[in-house]
C-alpha cells in the first residue's frame, strides 16, 4: 500500500473507484469501471465570426446597496411601480424587465437584491449580464453590498456604468461618491478613468436619459450578436411554484429562440413550454436572444441559475434528467465517502497520538520504579473534558439540533434563507436544514 501512496487507508477505509481499481491492476486483475458517460446535452460551440449574426439587446443588470434606489430607478425606465409590492421595500429576487427607449432600442434589465443575504443572487446577475450598472446612493457613498457589487462584477469581466443616485438631495457631493470609488477599483471618466458616471435622480427621473443613452452606446461598441435560428440556450432567472400555475421558472434567453412547445431541460428538471408570459403579465409565442419570460410546464422545479438547452424530444428530455439525478446521487456519495474517511483517519491519529503518550507514561513509572527517574511522572490528562466539566457544565453540553424546513416563494430566498441558518454564531443552537422548498408550506411538511 505504501508502494501505491496508500500507506493512510485503515481497515474500515471506504475506497473510490479509482483506488480499488489501482489495488486491482496492483495484483494483476483488469478492473471493469462502470462508464459515467450517459445521454447529455451541450450548448452549440459559439462561432468564430459573428457578424453575420443580427443584433440582438443588451442585457443590463442593475447592482449595488440596499436602499440605495435601484428598484426607484427601473420603476421610471418602466413608468410602473414595482417598490410597493416588495417587502420593505426590498427586492426580494431577480427581476428581468424589458424596456424599449423613446429611440426604439429595447434594454433587457435584471433588478438584483441589495441585501446582505442575496449574494449568491447578485453574482448570478454579474455572469448572465452585459453590462452592470453600479447604483450608489449620493448621500450614503459605498457601503457593503456596493463592494461586493463591484468585485461581482469585476469577476465577471463585464462593463460597469455608474449612476450616482439621489443627487436631487440637497448637500450631496457626487465628486466624492467617485473619489471614494477609486478605492475599489473603479476610475470614472472624470478621473481618468474609462468607467462612465452619470448623475440622477430615480425619484424624479432627472439623468436617466442620459443613462439609456450611455447603456446604448456601449451596448453599441459591444456589437452583441446572438444565433436566432439554433436550439434555444438560455439561463434560469428564478422559480417559484404559483397557484393555479403550478412551476414556473423566469427563463432570460442568451441564444436562438425558445417558442411554446419547446422540450427544454434545466439541471435535473425539464419542460415542455405550455405558456409564456413577459414581465407585464402579457403571453407571448415566442422569445428570442436579450429576451426574458416566465415559462409554465415544468414537472419539477429548476434552480436558479441553472443552464437551458433545448432537447429534441421528451424522451431525450427524461433520459438525460434521469441521467443527470444519477450523476447527483454518485457525486453526493463520493462526498459522503470522503467526510467519513476523513472522520476516520482523524480518530486513527488522535487514537495513535493516545496510545504513544500512554506507552510513554507506562514506561516513565518503569523507569520511576526501577530508580531511572527521581519523580513520579504526572498523570495523563483526561481527554474527556471532564475535569472542564465539573466547573462549567455547560461547557460538555452539545449544541441543541434545531431541525428546520425551509419554504419561500422563490428559489433564489429560499437558497439565501438557507445559508444565513449556516452562519448563525450562537454554538448553542446548531440549525439543521431537513428539506428545502419552493411554494406554500404543505401538510407533508
Amino acid at each position: 500500500m505504501s508502494g501505491m501512496e496508500m500507506d493512510k487507508l485503515a481497515s474500515d477505509y471506504l475506497l473510490t473507484n479509482e483506488e480499488a481499481a489501482d489495488i486491482a491492476l496492483e495484483y494483476g486483475v483488469v478492473p471493469v469501471i462502470p462508464d459515467d458517460k450517459g445521454p447529455e446535452i451541450y450548448p452549440r460551440i459559439t462561432p468564430n465570426d459573428m457578424s453575420m449574426h443580427p443584433l440582438r439587446p443588451p442585457v443590463v443588470t442593475i447592482m449595488g446597496h440596499v436602499d440605495h434606489g435601484k428598484t426607484t430607478l427601473l420603476d421610471t425606465l418602466r413608468s410602473s411601480s414595482i417598490t410597493a409590492s416588495e417587502a420593505g421595500g426590498i427586492t426580494q429576487h431577480i427581476g428581468a424587465f424589458s424596456v424599449q427607449l423613446d429611440g426604439g432600442e429595447n434594454i433587457t434589465f435584471l433588478d438584483t437584491p441589495g441585501h446582505a443575504a442575496f449574494s449568491a443572487m447578485r453574482a448570478r446577475g454579474a455572469n448572465a449580464t452585459d453590462i452592470v450598472v453600479l447604483v450608489v446612493a449620493a448621500d450614503d457613498g459605498v457601503m457593503p453590498q456596493t463592494k461586493e457589487a463591484i468585485q461581482h462584477a469585476l469577476d465577471a469581466d463585464v462593463p460597469i456604468i455608474v449612476a450616482i443616485n439621489k443627487c436631487d438631495k440637497a448637500g450631496v457631493d457626487p465628486s466624492q461618491i467617485k473619489e471614494e470609488l477609486l478605492q475599489y477599483g473603479i476610475q470614472t471618466e472624470d478621473l481618468g478613468g474609462d468607467i462612465q458616471a452619470v448623475e440622477i435622480s430615480a425619484l424624479k427621473g432627472t439623468g436617466v436619459d442620459e443613462l439609456s443613452e450611455n447603456i446604448v452606446t456601449l451596448a453599441e461598441v459591444l456589437d452583441l450578436r446572438a444565433e436566432v435560428d439554433i436550439p434555444v440556450h438560455a439561463t434560469v432567472i428564478e422559480s417559484q411554484v404559483e397557484k393555479g400555475h403550478g412551476n414556473i421558472a423566469s427563463v432570460l434567453v442568451k441564444r436562438g429562440t425558445l417558442s411554446i412547445g419547446d422540450i427544454i431541460i434545466a439541471g435535473t428538471a425539464w419542460c415542455k413550454v405550455r405558456n409564456m408570459t413577459d414581465d407585464r403579465g402579457n403571453s407571448v409565442s415566442s422569445v428570442g436572444p436579450a429576451g426574458a419570460a416566465r415559462v409554465t410546464g415544468w414537472k419539477e422545479i429548476p434552480q436558479a441559475g441553472d443552464m437551458v438547452l433545448q432537447a429534441e424530444s421528451e424522451a431525450q428530455a427524461k433520459s438525460v434528467v434521469n441521467h443527470r439525478v444519477e450523476k447527483r446521487k454518485n457525486k453526493s456519495q463520493l462526498a459522503s465517502i470522503s467526510s467519513m474517511n476523513d472522520k476516520r483517519r482523524e480518530t486513527h491519529a488522535r487514537e495513535n497520538i493516545e496510545r504513544a503518550e500512554e506507552k510513554a507514561h507506562a514506561r516513565a513509572v518503569r523507569e520511576y520504579y526501577q530508580g531511572i527517574r527521581s519523580s513520579y511522572p504526572d498523570p495523563l490528562e483526561k481527554k474527556d473534558g471532564s475535569e472542564e466539566g465539573v466547573d462549567n457544565p455547560e461547557a460538555n453540553k452539545p449544541a441543541l439540533l434545531l431541525p428546520i424546513i425551509v419554504k419561500g416563494d422563490v428559489s433564489g430566498t429560499v437558497e439565501a434563507v438557507e445559508a444565513a441558518l449556516g452562519r448563525l454564531p450562537n454554538k448553542k443552537i446548531k440549525p439543521v436544514v431537513l428539506n428545502t422548498g419552493v411554494g406554500p408550506v404543505s401538510e407533508s411538511d
